[in-house]
């Protein structure tokens, strides 16, 4: 059973500052977290830009093989 002397509005009002102090900190923390985030997001996307643009520049140096066109088609036997 609690004591009557922790129901004293002094004592009430002792909690707000304490609740605004974490509310300030939850806030901090995720503003910290989200900006980890969308930098994580911007290097990642930057790498994988990067590796694209190498990789097609790879493939424009390479020789390409000849295409083979196919002149005439020979129709198939198809026997019922």
């Amino acid at each position: 059973m609690p004591s009557p002397a922790n129901n004293s509005p002094a004592s009430r009002q002792s909690f707000w500052p304490s609740i605004a102090r974490i509310f300030v900190i939850e806030v901090l923390l995720l503003l910290a977290l989200s900006g980890a985030v969308v930098g994580y997001l911007n290097w990642s996307s930057e790498a994988a830009w990067a590796e694209f643009n190498a990789a097609s520049k790879m493939s424009a140096h390479e020789p390409k093989a000849p295409v083979q066109t196919v002149k005439s088609h020979m129709p198939c036997d198809r026997k019922a």
